[in-house]
């Protein structure tokens, strides 16, 4: 049973969340040399608490919605499988997502009282954002854009509890950071492209058409480099960072692979995989870049 509940919160996937905390906290270090433990564990504490609340929730509205049901399932697309195989009943998925997003708000709500209105705001985007994720926002052609700045504010809120303050780097970083969240996300949705569309979701792919929106692929690690090195010569981020571009390889062959293979989905796992571990690689480069003392 634990296996399956592992299997539904997605825990491979909170790797993301996890090396946005550590971005910000790694930013916080490389500018002051500090770190305070005890908010750093309770960050990564709430900030895994909404990521399991949106993945599980995700996948109540999906299996309730009929997609889960049409999708062809693989290990980055599709769903868990975890309500159409009835390992679990939906309601008890509903309900422990309901869990989590309050316990990531409780969690919140501590920082809230401690640091002010900032984390107010992004608490408040957060709670709301994931409990409509699965209905409204990805319906409205927003998810990649929700991802993106869901990952910008894990870093610049990260960060603004460790300093007190929001500047110019962790917004940079935040950027990074999001939009390689943001491509995982867009590169998974070509599989689902036919179910997601039959039952009122608007990805962006299904708003551009997947042979269109196989181009798009490249904007996505282009601009984050891109940030990185105008970052980096604009002396906002250290110099080290750049390592981050050391993970080009693996997009080169995602973006190829994806060019050939965007309309079959068996094909498409392994480049959606590449993209994957590119995603988290370019990020703990990122990390390790504002760790290394130059």
């Amino acid at each position: 049973m634990i296996s399956v509940w592992l299997r539904v919160i997605r825990v491979r996937f909170l790797l993301a969340s996890v090396i946005a905390v550590m971005t910000g906290l790694a930013l916080n270090w490389y500018q002051s040399g500090s770190i305070e433990y005890f908010d750093a564990l309770l960050t990564f504490a709430g900030v895994m608490a909404l990521h399991a609340s949106v993945d599980l929730l995700n996948d109540y509205w999906d299996f309730k919605r009929g997609i889960d049901t049409k999708t062809t399932r693989t290990k980055m697309s599709g769903g868990t499988g975890v309500l159409p195989e009835g390992l679990l009943k939906p309601s008890s998925v509903y309900r422990a997502g309901v869990f989590f997003l309050v316990l990531g708000a409780l969690i919140g709500s501590y920082f809230v009282i401690t640091y002010g209105i900032l984390i107010a705001i992004i608490l408040g985007f957060a709670i709301l954002s994931i409990y409509f994720y699965s209905t409204k926002i990805v319906d409205s052609g927003l998810g990649e854009f929700f991802v993106a700045v869901k990952g910008s504010m894990i870093v610049i809120g990260t960060f603004y509890i460790q300093s007190g303050e929001v500047n110019i780097e962790s917004i940079l970083a935040g950027i990074v950071i999001g939009t390689l969240s943001s491509l995982v996300l867009f590169i998974a949705s070509f599989p689902d492209h036919d179910a997601d569309k039959s039952k009122g979701r608007k990805t962006l792919v299904i708003a551009v058409g997947k042979a269109k929106a196989r181009k798009l692929f490249w904007i996505f690690p282009l601009f984050a480099y891109a940030v990185i090195v105008i970052g980096v010569l604009l002396n906002y981020l250290p110099i080290l960072t750049l390592i981050s571009l050391m993970s080009f390889p693996l997009i080169i062959k995602s973006g190829i692979g994806l060019q050939k293979n965007y309309d079959s989905v068996d094909e498409l796992v392994p480049y959606m995989s590449s993209t994957l571990k590119f995603s988290r690689l370019t990020g703990i480069l990122f990390v390790i870049g504002f760790l290394i003392p130059l």
